[in-house]
């Protein structure tokens, strides 16, 4: 799956990259473990109300939607017991996206990541996988910023600590949260649907927003970012 909508000339000194449901097949267990703890607090969800309501957003911001979407207050420890099975599903089952190394060897422009994440969850979830070395010192999380995804903050504050200017950095995200984060900061974006979360499900088309599901794919949409092309 791909298409072009946008002016794949536009150029670019500078990849963003989202951590979950992009460089890692996370979002699938995520939900998973949520389900699973939700349920022990007397809620019920399923997968699709997951990817609706809580697909590319930080923790708090989850946290709150649980209250108000359900009349609750979450236990103080709901986090942790979260967070603690989900690193260990991690540790088990943990896989970055398939053909995201050979992309991140072919790229001859600086990338970083930007993730709604938690510092703790991303670092050990590189590291699980084997991308630590690739992303050292370029990882930046919404903790960092006053406003989450789908506020531009996040994008812009990767752009600044990396010197590039906005308008010539390219967003890859999975999440429409994060896609609308990356247009609001007026980036380029473009879609990523080939983790585990989008089996079998036919996306909503975003303007000016291309779509793949192989990283092979990223070489149609975007060639010039490519070892090996002209600029």
């Amino acid at each position: 799956m791909s298409f072009q909508s946008t002016d794949t000339t536009r150029p670019i000194d500078l990849v963003i990259f989202d951590c979950d449901g992009v460089l890692i097949d996370s979002e699938a267990l995520s939900a998973n473990v949520l389900t699973a703890v939700l349920k022990e607090e007397g809620i019920v969800i399923d997968f699709p109300y997951f990817r609706r309501h809580f697909l590319g957003r930080s923790f708090s911001t989850v946290v709150k939607a649980i209250d108000a979407g359900f009349g609750v207050v979450v236990p103080q420890d709901f986090e942790a017991r979260y967070t603690s099975r989900l690193l260990a599903g991690f540790e088990l089952n943990l896989k970055t996206t398939e053909g995201v190394l050979e992309i991140l060897a072919a790229l001859k422009v600086p990338f970083c990541v930007a993730t709604s994440s938690s510092p703790k969850r991303v670092a050990r979830s590189l590291e699980v996988v084997g991308l630590s070395g690739h992303f050292d010192g370029v990882v930046f999380t919404a903790s960092e910023v006053k406003n989450g995804k789908p506020a531009p903050d996040l994008f812009l504050h990767a752009a600044n600590k990396m010197g590039v200017d906005p308008a010539r950095c390219l967003v890859i995200e999975d999440s429409l949260p994060g896609v609308a984060a990356g247009l609001a900061a007026q980036m380029d974006v473009v879609r990523f649907l080939g983790g585990a979360h989008f089996a079998g499900r036919l996306p909503a088309v975003v303007e000016n927003v291309d779509v793949f599901d192989k990283w092979s794919k990223l070489v149609e949409l975007r060639p010039s970012l490519l070892k090996g092309s002209a600029r």
